[in-house]
């Protein structure tokens, strides 16, 4: 079981307003028209109280004319209504045209809002597995994969969320109370500060109950990326966990990483769950309340301070206006439930988008090379650059002058004294020193954590090292960009990973360039040929689940082909056969016998068998090479790998 650290809390400091100038910057006229959409129904979905007070003005102005005329027939009453008809209808029209606005508007904006949440998911998924492909080896061996892999789904859903409901809710919410609070001014100061009086009491109400939720939902967010991460883990390793009966113990460690995940999911949802019945229940208590203040100024014929007031109107409460205020008051306690209720939305959003953005924020993996491995032609025995393949290799060098010149691809290896650690704090290779001649082959021998896959690992330089030189034809391999001095090696290692697709996919994995005869060539290079054609579909057969219908030989062969097709100088080999049966090792051997000759040749092997024909076999020990030369030398020095080799063929 892999130990490796969490992402981490995510950071939320300045997340929100980054996530909308990301989403400014790329549909910028589309969210001028999505919010342009916004403000015209909220406005539209306060207008019906203006409507009302109108409609409740005419009924109270017939109500009046009755009592006035002392009408009691019902004919008369007929009259008196049928005179205020027009008035009515031409109120409802109108009320049918605003809606009809706010219809079409809320169509536009929803349809449009809907294309910007898929667009930016869309971009933000590319940027994301974009900034993957730029990060070092080291991040991939410090962050569990599964919480890795969360950032694409759980992360990345909680954004689709915030965009396409929490905020335009929040958004249309807010623009809502904005011009309910102009037109409850308009009508009157005192039930406006009473409504206002209970708004302070929700907003205390969603910050005590709202903040401890949202605490909570991210500890949710972070407690998910575990879970998967483990399961992610268990799926990978599901035959080892079988081979060692660890089946309960992975349950346990499963229900406890589960466990942390239901308390935390069920506090989020607890909290959650109950703020909308207080804040509904408090908004019924103000409905109440403004409908008592309201009738006992009314009725007492108070002074009613009023934006209408200022400019010359009425200043006392009638009727009309109570019944039009009280739909004003449900209705801004609704669009305030409507913002607390998506606090928790926001909140989940903003923990996966720190976690997106501490991912994009990444140091991406540091190249200062300027060294370019190109194709060559040889003229007149000087080289030059060509741009189709010729099957000759040459490092092109830019001078600070502008002259360029070109270097032949050898394949010649030097370690001058090198000093690493993964940590500054504990070295693993001290004072390496090795030289690899251009068609050598190297061995590299010793128990395990000796150090043997760290000297590949700084070759590939996936990591680099914190003193000495190491050289590639006499050229510092910081001076070569990492992409050409990677395309320049090729590596087989215990570990096969195969990838969806066919055979004939996976071997032209090592060059994308290359045409199938190749790949079949390379294929028969490898010894693999044979197996491949008795495959159901021959090269055509789809590989799944990482080659789990092949056997550990097949699977092997297949990564052989992958690194002869890329036709490299120097081959690192990391113990390519110590998981295979011996019978299939000679046929391994074999193709990677072919695979070599010609080539600079790094071998870490187990099986000490393997090596007997090493040019020179380098033996570590703790991080130091301990005894160099050929088989023969080291037999006759009677050291340690005299020791080792007559002792038992086989290292620990």
């Amino acid at each position: 079981m892999h130990n490796k650290g969490p992402a981490g809390p995510a950071p939320q400091k300045g997340t929100l307003g980054r996530l909308i100038k990301m989403l400014f910057s790329e549909y910028r006229s589309q969210l001028i028209i999505v919010i342009a959409g916004m403000v015209i129904v909220a406005l539209v979905s306060t207008v019906p109280s203006v409507f009302i007070e109108k409609i409740a003005g005419i009924i109270t102005e017939g109500l009046s004319a009755i009592r006035s005329n002392g009408y009691t027939e019902t004919s008369q009453f007929k009259e008196v209504y049928k005179s205020l008809r027009p008035s009515v209808i031409k109120i409802i029209c109108g009320m049918a045209a605003v809606f009809a606005v706010g219809l079409a508007a809320s169509f536009v904006y929803t349809r449009l809002n809907a294309v910007i949440t898929q667009g930016f998911l869309y971009r933000l998924r590319k940027k994301v597995f974009k900034k993957m492909q730029s990060l070092p080896v080291k991040y991939f061996d410090t962050h569990n994969h599964g919480d890795i892999m969360s950032h694409y789904t759980n992360d990345i859903d909680t954004l689709r969320q915030l965009i396409s409901q929490a905020l335009p809710n929040v958004v249309s919410s807010a623009l809502t109370i904005v011009s309910l609070l102009f037109i409850m001014l308009y009508y009157s100061l005192w039930l406006t500060l009473t409504v206002g009086a209970g708004v302070v009491f929700m907003f205390m109400v969603t910050k005590t109950v709202g903040g401890n939720s949202a605490r909570f939902f991210i500890r949710q967010q972070e407690s998910l990326g575990k879970t998967e991460g483990y399961i992610e883990e268990m799926i990978n390793g599901q035959k080892v966990v079988k081979v060692f009966c660890h089946e309960e113990s992975s349950k346990q460690d499963f229900n406890r990483l589960n466990e942390q995940l239901f308390e935390d999911a069920k506090n989020a949802n607890k909290f959650a769950n109950i703020l909308m019945p207080i804040m509904g229940n408090i908004g019924n208590i103000l409905y109440v309340l403004v409908a008592f203040i309201g009738g006992i100024i009314s009725i007492n014929g108070w002074f009613n301070p009023s934006l209408r007031s200022l400019a010359g109107g009425e200043n006392i409460l009638s009727v009309p206006v109570i019944v039009t205020y009280l739909g004003m008051t449900r209705q801004f306690c609704q669009s305030i439930s409507q913002v607390s209720q998506q606090v928790n939305s926001v909140v989940m959003a903003l923990a996966g988008a720190g976690r997106i953005f501490s991912l994009l924020d990444e140091s991406p993996e540091e190249d200062e090379g300027y060294v370019e491995l190109v194709n060559a032609v040889e003229r007149n025995g000087q080289l030059s650059e060509c741009l189709v393949r010729t099957g000759l290799w040459a490092w092109k060098h830019r001078h600070e002058n502008g002259s360029v010149t070109y270097t032949p691809l050898q394949g010649r290896i030097i370690f001058d004294h090198v000093d690493f650690g993964y940590t500054p704090e504990k070295m693993v290779l001290n004072d390496i020193t090795l030289y690899a001649e251009q068609g050598q082959k190297i061995a590299l021998v010793g128990s395990t954590g000796a150090g043997k896959t760290t000297i590949t690992n700084l070759i590939n330089r996936f990591y680099d090292i914190q003193d000495g030189k190491i050289r590639y034809d006499d050229i510092n391999i910081n001076k070569i960009r990492k992409s050409d001095l990677r395309r320049s090696l090729g590596v087989v290692l215990q570990d096969v990973n195969l990838f969806s697709g066919t055979v004939m996919d996976n071997i032209r994995y090592g060059n994308l360039d290359a045409t199938d005869e190749e790949c079949i060539a390379a294929a028969k290079l490898a010894n693999a040929d044979s197996f491949i054609r008795m495959l159901p579909d021959g090269y055509n057969t789809i590989i799944k689940g990482d080659g789990s219908d092949l056997s550990q030989g097949q699977k092997q062969l297949l990564s052989i082909a992958r690194a002869a097709i890329a036709n490299p100088p120097l081959m690192i080999l990391d113990e390519a056969t110590s998981s295979i049966d011996t019978r299939t090792e000679l046929i391994v051997q074999k193709g990677m016998d072919a695979l070599m000759k010609g080539r600079t040749v790094f071998v870490i092997a187990h099986r000490l068998s393997t090596i007997r024909n090493s040019d020179v076999i380098l033996v570590m020990d703790q991080g130091r090479i301990i005894e160099r030369g050929s088989h023969d030398q080291l037999i006759a020095a009677r050291g340690t790998y005299y020791r080792l080799y007559t002792g038992s063929f086989e290292l620990s």
